[in-house]
């Protein structure tokens, strides 16, 4: 869960340079001149990129949020949920699984905050973007 945030950091780090020859996002009143395509990639300061990304209207109609699923069953053989296997897959020391993917024992540890946590329930797995948000930017 912290992991995969950060290598979504680690992607949008990656695609700045693609977003310098990006169109600019907001129009202004005034006519400009064609922007100039550079033949190779060029740095970009992280804020002007920011400011090339396409903005839009949000649209909320006919989003529904059964339309997604929520957790998938996960691997067959050990009964997880992919909500569990990323719990699983994030611990500092594993707990122990159960049948039925029971989760006992275990540490966490926050990679916001350092703080040790050795409580699964306590643990949200979720998107990084809620499912409204994504459908309205779509």
């Amino acid at each position: 869960m912290i992991r995969k945030w950060m290598r979504g950091w680690a992607a949008l780090a990656l695609a700045l340079p693609l977003l310098a020859t990006a169109p600019a996002a907001h129009a202004t009143s005034t006519p400009q001149a064609a922007p100039v395509v550079p033949s190779a990639r060029t740095a970009l300061p992280l804020f002007d990129a920011i400011d090339r990304i396409p903005v839009a209207e949000e649209h909320r109609e006919g989003y529904k949020r059964d339309l997604y699923k929520h957790w998938n069953r996960g691997l067959l053989s050990d009964g997880c949920d992919t909500r569990k296997e990323v719990i699983l897959s994030e611990a500092v020391v594993a707990p122990e699984a159960a049948p039925g993917c029971k989760l006992t024992g275990g540490s966490w540890r926050s990679a916001y905050d350092g703080v040790l946590i050795t409580d699964a329930a306590r643990l949200d797995v979720d998107h990084f973007v809620p499912l409204a948000e994504v459908y309205d930017s779509k």
